[in-house]
């Protein structure tokens, strides 16, 4: 008998701190194609749209940057619960909003929602997840935030027949609904074992363990005997080097984690797909999809297409991640998307023309040209699959798991935090961009992801079947990154050697907070 809660349900359930991501993304893509929204914000284009729809990235970089102090002293879980506090009174801020200054500071305070729950859901959810299934666990965040695009997208879709500004208040106020589902249900969640060890609660980092890896809770199974042995062992190498935290991030020998970190989330938003699905009914009516109808009722229906598409392209890499590995997943996403991005440029620089009305989202536009029309539309839908399949999961999925215990939710801040002020100035200047340089922008995005393969190639080791404990060999032996198979080497059975000895009863476990760490050992850490 399966029981209701598992690494499954756990991470499938922490991940609505995803869908929250999607409201967001969905409630101002379509709201903004509206007339009322126009009507009472003043019609806002370029830069003030750009402000607008940027606030949440504003506040998402500050949320991440203060996620490692609540997720540190709190634990990971309680701290999400802090963000959707936030995040409720961010929508509320929102939903009754009498202008852009207040709609900017209730997307702000959301944005603090965002950053916390972007940076602490792939952490916790990497820390209770086996290594063989531990891509597929995380890889539920970007699924749920493909799913919370499509949920919001289309309950604006139902309320954008209103003749009331009730068609952008309704949808904003009902953003609170999995906030507050993700803040009730996580009351009854186990704590991440690894937050556990970092504060000596040793017999719950026991019990955790044995809840999360067998079904009868058995905290003498020895593969739950060996993980626990994994993060003493961890643990105790970490305290033996006596480093400040904060000194050890930016030492040599995890600045290049944690810049490889950084690295991974700002490519993601390079890629341009993000930018995509904030302003994919800006991009469909350049592409005029529906000369003959005045309404946006048609564009909206197609952009709801490219929702659909992200979600469902997003399961292959939830079934099949930990088998095809984070590095060739990176490598095909960024050669496709460079591929769509400019397909996209080329065909609107072929059959465009200058928009012939004024004060538009777009001053370059295809008319009359069907067929030019048509492949845009197919090419955004496939860039959001490529997207999908492997940049959007992994951005996600792969700075937790190569950064140690002691700094993770530190360096992770630190990594998200780029992400988010690389999504900030993009959706600020993709209004702008789109009335100034128009088709231009996606040659500029493909030639980053051009980019980012090349990096990717000689930059960007495999980490899947690797316990979190084992990443120091993974970035220390020595092999150039780039003379490694796509799919990386076949992964350590140190876990199951560390299990068989439990079984002949050669290891026992102790807690290593009673370890007194030996004086020359602390001296040595500090000089380092």
């Amino acid at each position: 008998m399966v029981r209701l809660l598992n690494v499954y349900t756990i991470s499938a359930f922490v991940a609505l701190g995803g869908v929250l991501y999607g409201f967001d993304i969905a409630s101002i893509t379509e709201i903004m194609g509206t007339a009322h929204y126009r009507n009472f914000f003043g019609n806002p284009l370029g830069i003030r749209q750009g402000g607008i729809t940027a606030a949440i990235a504003a506040g998402s970089f500050f949320g991440a940057l203060y996620s490692s102090v609540i997720g540190d002293q709190l634990s990971r879980k309680v701290a999400i619960q802090v963000g959707t506090v936030l995040w409720c009174i961010g929508a509320i801020l929102q939903a009754t909003s009498t202008g852009i200054p207040m709609l900017v500071i209730g997307r702000f305070v959301s944005g603090l929602c965002i950053g916390l729950t972007s940076t602490l859901v792939p952490i916790y959810q990497s820390e209770i997840a086996p290594r063989k299934i531990r891509g597929r666990l995380v890889s539920l965040q970007h699924f749920a935030i493909g799913l919370g695009i499509v949920i919001q997208y289309f309950i604006q879709y139902g309320f954008s027949y209103l003749h009331t500004n009730g068609v952008f208040r309704i949808p904003w106020a009902i953003q609170t609904v999995p906030a507050i589902l993700l803040f009730t249900g996580l009351f009854w969640m186990p704590r991440s074992p690894r937050w556990l060890a970092s504060k000596d609660r040793w017999d719950n980092v026991l019990q955790v363990l044995a809840f999360l890896r067998t079904p009868n809770r058995d905290i003498n199974d020895p593969l739950v005997l060996a993980e626990y042995k994994e993060i003493e062992e961890q643990i105790r190498f970490e305290r033996e080097q006596n480093l400040n935290t904060y000194r050890e991030l930016f030492c040599r020998k995890m600045r290049k984690r944690l810049f490889l970190g950084m690295a991974i989330q700002v490519w993601a938003q390079l890629t341009g797909v993000t930018q995509l699905l904030y302003y994919i009914v800006y991009i469909l009516r350049a592409a005029n999809l529906d000369p003959a109808n005045p309404t946006p009722t048609r564009t909206l229906a197609y952009a709801s297409v490219m929702y659909i598409v992200f979600l469902v392209a997003t399961l292959p890499t939830v079934l099949w991640t930990d088998r095809w590995g984070r590095r060739l997943s990176l490598l095909a996403g960024a050669i496709s998307l460079a591929f769509w991005m400019y397909l996209i440029g080329g065909i609107m620089a072929r059959f465009g023309q200058p928009n012939p009305l004024k004060n538009q989202p777009s001053t370059w536009v295809i008319i009359g040209h069907d067929a030019a029309s048509d492949a845009i539309q197919a090419s955004c839908y496939l860039a959001g699959a490529s997207f999908a399949m492997s940049w959007g999961p992994i951005e996600w999925m792969y700075p937790p798991e190569i950064i140690p215990l002691r700094i993770r939710a530190k360096a992770v801040s630190f990594t998200t935090a780029a992400n988010w002020a690389t999504n900030f100035v993009l959706a600020l200047l993709m209004p702008l961009l789109l009335r100034t340089i128009s088709w231009r922008v996606y040659i500029i995005f493909g030639s980053f992801n051009i980019a980012a393969f090349i990096y990717v190639f000689f930059w960007v080791p495999e980490t899947k079947q690797r316990t979190l404990e084992e990443m120091d060999e993974v970035f220390e032996h020595g092999e150039p990154v780039w003379r490694s198979p796509l799919t990386g080497t076949r992964y350590s059975n140190r876990l199951d050697k560390l299990a068989h000895e439990f079984e002949l009863g050669k290891l026992s476990i102790h807690h290593i907070a009673q370890v007194e760490i030996p004086r020359d050992v602390e001296a040595s850490g500090q000089r380092s």
